[in-house]
């Protein structure tokens, strides 16, 4: 297949039954791992379709990973407790504290 020009290959592809399109308006893709997320920017998404399977190419215009914080509900009833606020007053300041309970009831008792 070498040498061929994109035009026979698409052609030789829908022989096939390959059919392939592209996603449009994509902004990012987010992977979601237990303690982690990676996030794609302006990615681009091309859906093949082969036997009825639908497989998608992703590749980032850019890439962030981020780490996540799993907050325990106990956590957030201690800190709605203590502070005497709503469950996502509580569960906000514990992620922006990255899980510290003292950090979050003195950042939200002092406001």
């Amino acid at each position: 297949m070498m040498g061929m020009n994109p035009r026979q290959m698409k052609k030789l592809m829908r022989q096939m039954g390959i059919k392939m399109e592209e996603l449009d308006g994509v902004k990012e893709v987010v992977i979601r791992l237990e303690n982690k997320e990676i996030i794609l920017k302006d990615p681009v998404i091309t859906i093949i379709t082969a036997q009825g399977e639908k497989s998608y190419q992703i590749v980032p215009g850019s890439e962030e990973v981020r780490t996540v914080i799993s907050i325990p509900e106990e956590d957030i009833k201690l800190v709605m407790e203590q502070a005497g606020v709503d469950y996502d007053t509580a569960k906000k300041a514990l992620e922006e504290a990255k899980g510290d309970l003292a950090e979050a009831i003195l950042k939200l008792t002092e406001e």
